[in-house]
């Protein structure tokens, strides 16, 4: 089917078409020609529009049930969703007199292509749809990146999600671009981080990033662990075992089952989550797995040829959360980073301990909440990216690791279906039994209460005044 016919079917340039009529002036461009000619679903619509786009993103929102509002001013960009958010149309002011001068003023090629919103031939000046033949990104001109660094970004996130060879002269032209790739606000770099790390091949991606040279200007805090060599349990510096752990994050990802057991369908639906930041809580482990061992590099120290990284994971929160403020962040998305970095390595110290007694299992749970799951998932990821000749790295090691992690992910899934155990008395019920005035030591026999409780050691109010009685002596 030709791109024009792919798009006529499509629902949302029926709905403009719709709304519309024949207007002349409007076009379909970027993303939705691109996705057409790739024989990939048109699920998002953007429009260049001669004039002011506000009348049409209204009559597009009346037409479809939903509302308009002004995306940005500056680039005079209107916005129509639905109103349950399951569709969303954006229109934009032409760039230039013509269309063939607005497209000149886009990044790629690929994204260069129009067609009229009334019917007719691609406007395609750029060879933007024999590129997309040739599987090939290329930029549309020499000032593309400087115009807009961000786009620097974009070429790695775009040729990684659509399978993409970069074209040499883009390649060219992005390395001597790279050191401005960190200029445009950090949320925009974010974003475009979120959907490479979060779409179809982040590793692809990553590599891109370091092929254009775009890795130690916008991620400098990984490119440091490059080099950074480790013990015998590792057969990497601690950059490529960052970059094992992220493959072996996809693996655990797509094999679920093999860890989760019949509660894999739990895990599938923990990880797609939304969390902060348009970011799923699957898309948060795989930036996970790419922060996990950030604090390395200032915490190695060698003694008669034994390497170590004390603190590491301490030193790795501060670490983040300097990148997660440079990327502008949530203060949600970065705790959930910090959390994951922080407890990373909690569970591989209990392994010694295993089978783990309910108490040891509660203590982890609530050390680790609410990133159980999540960080667990992790622990897998790290431990099967242990290859060395050490002794953690060998086939038993990982397999009593693997085992003491379904253990762990079974309880941290109960957890979060059923909560902590129902409090048998409150605090003030319980200061008043013991004659205790307020203070932290309340909330410390609570503590303890709720891990008697879950151990089963308790299980009625009176036996739990009474424990709370005997550890006061």
């Amino acid at each position: 089917m030709s791109v024009a016919g792919q798009l006529a079917s499509a629902p949302l340039v029926v709905l403009a078409r719709r709304a519309l009529g024949g207007a002349e002036g409007v076009w379909i461009a970027g993303g939705a020609v691109r996705d057409a000619a790739l024989g990939r679903e048109v699920d998002d619509l953007d429009l260049a529009v001669a004039g002011d786009p506000a009348a049409a993103a209204k009559a597009i929102a009346r037409e479809g049930g939903g509302h308009s509002f002004e995306l940005s001013a500056e680039y005079a960009t209107w916005r129509a969703v639905a109103a349950d958010g399951s569709w969303q149309v954006d229109l934009t002011a032409l760039r230039g007199e013509t269309i063939e001068a607005d497209l000149a003023e886009r990044d790629f090629t690929i994204g260069a292509v129009a067609l009229p919103l009334s019917g007719g031939e691609p406007v395609d000046p750029f060879g933007g749809l024999s590129d997309l033949e040739n599987r090939l990104l290329r930029v549309v001109g020499e000032g593309s990146f400087a115009s807009d660094p961000l786009r620097l970004l974009r070429a790695a996130r775009l040729a990684a999600a659509l399978g993409l060879e970069v074209d040499l002269g883009t390649i060219s032209l992005a390395r001597s671009e790279a050191s401005h790739a960190a200029e445009p606000a950090g949320e925009r770099q974010l974003a475009e981080l979120r959907q490479l790390i979060g779409g179809p091949d982040p590793l692809r991606g990553m590599a891109l990033l370091d092929e254009l040279g775009l890795a130690p200007v916008v991620l400098p805090e990984l490119e440091a662990l490059r080099g950074v060599e480790q013990g015998p349990n590792h057969h990497l510096d601690v950059h490529g075992h960052t970059m094992a752990v992220l493959e072996q994050a996809l693996a655990v990802e797509a094999d679920l089952g093999r860890f989760g057991g019949e509660r894999a369908g739990e895990l599938t639906a923990v990880l797609a989550e939304p969390l902060a930041d348009e970011m799923s809580r699957g898309t948060a482990l795989r930036f996970g797995a790419l922060v996990h061992d950030i604090g390395k590099p200032a915490t190695r120290s060698e003694r008669d040829g034994f390497v170590t990284f004390v603190g590491h994971d301490r030193d790795g929160v501060a670490v983040v959360g300097g990148l997660c403020r440079r990327l502008r962040a949530s203060r949600s998305l970065t705790r959930h980073l910090q959390a994951l970095t922080l407890h990373h390595l909690r569970l591989g110290f209990l392994v010694h301990e295993a089978p783990l007694p309910p108490r040891r299992i509660h203590e982890y749970l609530r050390a680790t909440e609410p990133v159980a799951a999540d960080v667990t998932l992790l622990t897998i990821a790290d431990r099967l990216s242990a290859r060395g000749s050490g002794p953690f790295a060998t086939e038993e090691a990982i397999e009593a690791h693997l085992a003491l992690a379904r253990q762990m992910l079974a309880a941290a899934l109960d957890w979060r279906r059923d909560g902590p155990p129902r409090p048998l008395v409150r605090g003030d019920e319980l200061a008043a039994e013991l004659g205790l005035g307020e203070g932290p030591e309340v909330g410390e026999l609570l503590a303890e209460l709720e891990a008697a409780q879950y151990a089963g050691e308790i299980s009625t109010r009176a036996e739990a005044v009474e424990h709370a009685r005997r550890l006061r002596g």
